[in-house]
C-alpha cells in the first residue's frame, strides 16, 4: 500500500530541490558568492545534504578569492571610489563568514571560514575620506544637482565612519544648497470652507520646500518661485438629468404538456410585458487655478485650471403586463426604487478629486527641480 507525502513534506522537498538547483546554477555561471549563500541556507534546513556540501566546498574558496582579488585590483588600479568597492567586497566576505558560522551543516564543510574585519575597518576609513573629498568637490561646483550629489556623498561618508570630520555639517549645507524653494499663496474665491493646502503637503519632498507667504517674508532663505493657488468653488446642478427608455418584451413560457402521436410535448404560451427603464445622472465639479512665476526673471511658468469631477448614476425600472416575460436584468431593475443623490457627498468627492489632480499636476511640474 503506497503512502502519499504530507503537504508540508512535499513543499520542503520542492524547496530543497530548488535550492540545490539554484546553487548549482549560480556556481556554473561563476557567481560563487550566491552559490555559497544558497548552499549555506540549504544546509540549515538539511545539514547532511550531499549536493549542497559539494557546491559549498567548490564555491567558497573561489568566492573569497574572487572578492579579495577584486578589492586589491580596485585599490591598485587607483579607480574612482576604489575604497568604496573594497568595502563592498570585504563586507561580502564577512557576510559569508557570518552565514557559515550560523549554519552547523556548513561549518562541517568550512570549519574555518575567513573574515576581513580588520581590512574592512581600514577600508571604511579610507572610503569615508574618499567620498567626503568627492562631496567637497561636488559642492564647490555650485549647482543644485552637484549639491544633491554632495549630500549623498557626505551621508555615505558618515555611514562609513560616524562623526567623520564635518560630514554632518557638510550634509546639512549640501541639502540647503540643493533645496528649491517656493513661496505659495492660497486664495479661496468661493463661499465654501475648503483649502487646497493638502495638495502642497503631498507635493513637498526632499530638496523641494514650500513656504507660506508669511513664512517667505520672515525667512532669509532664497525663494526661487512663487505659486498662487486659487479655489474657484464647486458647482452641481439643482436636479439630475433623467432619461427613460420603454421596450416591449416577450418570452415563451411552458404551461403544460400534451400528447402528440403518443408522445408528450410541451405547451407554451407567450408572455408579454412593457418595461420602462429610468436613468438618472448628475456630476459635481470643483475648480482651482494655479499660477507659477520665476522669481529671478519674472517669467510666468504655469497658468492653468485644474478640475475635479465626481459623477452619480442610478437606474431603476417599472413594468406593465406579465412579469414572466421579464429577463433577470429587468427583474433586478424593477426591484429597485427611485433614489436621490447626496449632493454634499458628491461635492466632497469632487473636491478630493481636485486635490489629487492638483497634487499630481504640481508633482509633474516640480519633478524637474
Amino acid at each position: 500500500m503506497s503512502r502519499s507525502l504530507p503537504v508540508w513534506a512535499l513543499s520542503l522537498l520542492i524547496l530543497l530541490f530548488d535550492s540545490c538547483s539554484s546553487g548549482k546554477s549560480a556556481y556554473k555561471h561563476g557567481d560563487y558568492y550566491e552559490a555559497v549563500l544558497t548552499s549555506v541556507n540549504r544546509l540549515r534546513q538539511s545539514p547532511d545534504n550531499k549536493k549542497s556540501k559539494e557546491i559549498l566546498n567548490l564555491s567558497y574558496q573561489a568566492a573569497v578569492s574572487f572578492l579579495e582579488t577584486d578589492a586589491k585590483n580596485q585599490i591598485d588600479a587607483n579607480a574612482n571610489f576604489k575604497w568604496r568597492s573594497a568595502v563592498q567586497s570585504y563586507e561580502k566576505i564577512n557576510t559569508l563568514y557570518e552565514q557559515i558560522r550560523t549554519s552547523p551543516g556548513a561549518m562541517k564543510v568550512i570549519p574555518n571560514p575567513v573574515n576581513k574585519y580588520k581590512e574592512l575597518t581600514e577600508a571604511k576609513g579610507k572610503a569615508a575620506e574618499e567620498v567626503y573629498e568627492a562631496g567637497v568637490q561636488a559642492l564647490l561646483k555650485n549647482t543644485r544637482q552637484d549639491a544633491k550629489d554632495a549630500y549623498f556623498l557626505f551621508k555615505e561618508s558618515e555611514g562609513y565612519s560616524p562623526g567623520y570630520r564635518e560630514a554632518i555639517e557638510m550634509t546639512n549645507q549640501a541639502e540647503y544648497n540643493a533645496t528649491f524653494r517656493v513661496s505659495f499663496e492660497e486664495t479661496n474665491a468661493s463661499r465654501e470652507n475648503f483649502s487646497l493646502s493638502p495638495a502642497i503637503a503631498r507635493t513637498q519632498r526632499q530638496f523641494l520646500k514650500f513656504y507660506s507667504t508669511a513664512e517667505a517674508l520672515n525667512t532669509k532663505d532664497p525663494i526661487d518661485q512663487t505659486l498662487k493657488l486659487i479655489y474657484r468653488g464647486s458647482s452641481v446642478p439643482q436636479r439630475p438629468s433623467t432619461s427613460t427608455n420603454s421596450q416591449e418584451v416577450e418570452k415563451d413560457i411552458k404551461v403544460g404538456e400534451k400528447l402528440v402521436n403518443g408522445k408528450k410535448e410541451p405547451v407554451y404560451e407567450k408572455a408579454k410585458a412593457k418595461v420602462t427603464t429610468y436613468s438618472k445622472s448628475i456630476s459635481a465639479e470643483s475648480i482651482a487655478f494655479i499660477q507659477i512665476t520665476d522669481m529671478k526673471g519674472g517669467s510666468q511658468l504655469a497658468d492653468q485650471t485644474v478640475t475635479g469631477v465626481s459623477s452619480w448614476q442610478y437606474s431603476w425600472a417599472t413594468y406593465t403586463g406579465d412579469q414572466r416575460a421579464l429577463s433577470d436584468s429587468h427583474k433586478s431593475l424593477v426591484q429597485k426604487k427611485e433614489a436621490h443623490p447626496d449632493t454634499n457627498q458628491l461635492v466632497e468627492k469632487a473636491r478630493q478629486e481636485l486635490l489629487t489632480n492638483l497634487s499630481n499636476q504640481l508633482k509633474n511640474f516640480y519633478s524637474k527641480y
